[in-house]
């Protein structure tokens, strides 16, 4: 029988320039002031998106210039290792654990590339050992929080009692581009935050850490590529969002969730809450339907998008850490859409 797998730090990190709504939208009309008309059509979806803050690892102003692929991952690297470093560091303070000791890392980022990755460039500064076993993931979108963290449980379970170290960060902002006009990109700066997040487990048999992973799954939808991902341009990363998300979440969410569920005894009703990642308001409303749950149940998912947006891989471990910080406990269903166009669950018990 496999060792219960636990949870014994999270910790996020974020970027200095913090972001209001209304000062993206003043910046966003002036960048795309050649289609007032555009612009005119998009304005309510700045108050609509649930957002009030987010931070980003460049100032406002860079959003108005043109910026090449060169600059763009020379921007992702050095951000990127910063914010994972700092969330590692304030992981193994929290658990009072040693660098040295880190048995492997799983490093989920979606938003930028780096070769050597980001787990390797990382080793000597943090002072992990050169033996580390490094699984660098990348393509996950939205969903790596959730995918990732399972693939840590996973390994962690193959070298019981040894620390695994699973670090996630994406900078969606350094993917915009002033010259696209299309709506996916135009609500990309709606809601898109930049940020980071670290979680330190182990599979062991004792009753420490903070919370146990239980099991995990996912469920990826035929001919769906164009439901969400990336767009390889020129200048950068498009991003492709269907505006279906939401009425697929309502037409088909409760079929795959229902269908991990029996595959690991359980019903939505055996469930103390829910951690999600919030893609948008339209898609927690969707998912309050799809569980059944009353308007405005997931309040701790609208907090983090609130205040950070959406940090794609990032947001629903701030939403496991900003659940932690109210006490919670028992069994939830922690899930996340991404491309693929793909569900991921895990079933995570706080103690």
């Amino acid at each position: 029988m496999a060792a219960v797998v636990s949870l014994h730090g999270i910790a996020t990190a974020y970027p200095p320039h913090r972001l209001e709504q209304r000062e993206v939208m003043t910046k966003a009309a002036e960048v795309f002031g050649h289609k007032p008309e555009l612009m005119s059509r998009m304005a309510q979806t700045y108050g609509n998106a649930g957002v009030q803050t987010r931070h980003s690892c460049v100032p406002l102003e860079w959003y108005a210039g043109d910026h090449g692929w060169p600059e763009r991952m020379a921007l992702f690297e050095e951000h990127a290792l910063m914010l994972l470093g700092h969330a590692a560091y304030r992981v193994l303070k929290s658990a009072d654990a040693a660098a040295g000791d880190i048995a492997a890392t799983v490093t989920v980022s979606s938003t930028g590339i780096a070769t050597p990755s980001l787990d390797s460039l990382l080793q000597g500064p943090l002072g992990l050992k050169p033996t580390v076993q490094r699984l660098p993931v990348f393509g996950l979108g939205c969903a790596g929080g959730v995918i990732g963290l399972a693939r840590a449980a996973a390994i962690a379970q193959s070298m019981p009692g040894q620390w695994v170290l699973f670090l996630c960060t994406e900078l969606c902002g350094l993917t915009f581009r002033k010259a696209d006009d299309s709506k996916a990109n135009i609500i990309g700066t709606t809601i898109f935050g930049d940020g980071a997040a670290a979680v330190l487990l182990r599979a062991d048999n004792d009753a420490g850490g903070f919370a146990t992973l239980d099991a995990w799954g996912e469920h990826t939808w035929p001919a769906s590529r164009d439901v969400m991902g990336w767009r390889v341009e020129d200048n950068g990363l498009g991003v492709v969002f269907s505006r279906h998300i939401p009425s697929l979440i309502r037409t088909e969410m409760r079929k795959v969730s229902d269908a991990f569920l029996r595959g690991v005894n359980l019903t939505p009703e055996d469930f103390a809450g829910f951690i999600v990642h919030p893609g948008g308001e339209k898609v927690i409303s969707a998912l309050e339907e799809v569980y059944d749950l009353p308007s405005g149940h997931l309040a701790v998912a609208r907090k983090v998008l609130s205040e950070r947006g959406n940090m794609s891989a990032v947001t629903v471990l701030a939403v496991l850490e900003e659940t932690l910080s109210t006490n919670a406990k028992g069994r939830h269903l922690m899930s996340a859409l991404g491309p693929g166009f793909s569900a991921a669950f895990n079933v995570i018990t706080l103690r």
